[in-house]
């Protein structure tokens, strides 16, 4: 299992022993934009899901606190996502999060791509219920920077308004039994933006509130493992 433990606006602290991780994906709110997206993936040669939204189950250690993503090749990069959580208490937090992805093993099998990176998750959390009144305003937004540029590009902004809502994923997840403590469910993303390369060497996601200000933010470095001997 892994602990994480996230901070609250009134400087309280929750502490969470993951015991399960579900990757949401073919997430979008319009279920008419997912089929064609999941028909330009399958151009791609990634394999269409039998259902959409689809439910990807993910090794519990995999979520983390992270600066530093290791990985095996050039070609695996972020997801700007939401993540709920279900803490110790069984009360719902709202965090951001990035699903790191084998995009290599993704034309082999989404479920494997998802398990073979961590998902990415800020230090800080809201509570679900002070902010569901106006969860289709909160922004998602990434950046990725190139070490040869070094500097940083839009490559995801959206709103909420995108996804399916936190509501209707824990719905699905008391209807299975799953919405105990220690359950991590990441969003699914939003669309990338044309034109910006996503392996990059750095990847940053910001989770904003406007009515207040806030923002809770994650960043990590993508950094290439050395090549296996044997």
């Amino acid at each position: 299992m892994a602990l994480l433990t996230f901070e609250l606006p009134d400087g309280t602290t929750r502490r969470v022993d993951v015991v399960q991780v579900l990757n949401a994906g073919y997430a979008g709110r319009s279920q008419d934009d997912v089929a064609a997206h999941v028909a330009e993936l399958a151009e791609l040669g990634v394999p269409a899901p039998s259902v959409t939204p689809a439910l990807y189950p993910v090794a519990p250690y995999l979520a983390q606190h992270t600066d530093r993503v290791s990985v095996q090749h050039g070609r695996t990069s972020g997801e700007a996502e939401w993540a709920l959580v279900v803490d110790g208490d069984g009360e719902l937090l709202l965090t951001a999060a990035c699903d790191h992805t084998d995009r290599e093993l993704e034309v082999h099998g989404v479920a494997w791509s998802k398990n073979a990176g961590p998902d990415v998750l800020a230090r800080r959390a809201w509570r679900l219920a002070d902010v569901q009144e106006r969860l289709d305003a909160l922004t998602l937004r990434a950046w990725v920077t190139h070490t040869g540029s070094g500097e940083a590009a839009l490559i995801q902004d959206g709103t909420l308004a995108e996804l399916l809502t936190p509501g209707y994923w824990a719905e699905v997840l008391r209807e299975r039994g799953d919405l105990v403590p220690g359950t991590v469910l990441i969003s699914g993303t939003i669309p990338m933006a044309e034109g910006v390369d996503q392996f990059a060497d750095h990847w940053r996601v910001e989770l904003g509130d406007p009515a207040t200000g806030d923002v809770i933010e994650l960043a990590y470095d993508v950094v290439r493992m050395p090549a296996p001997i044997g």
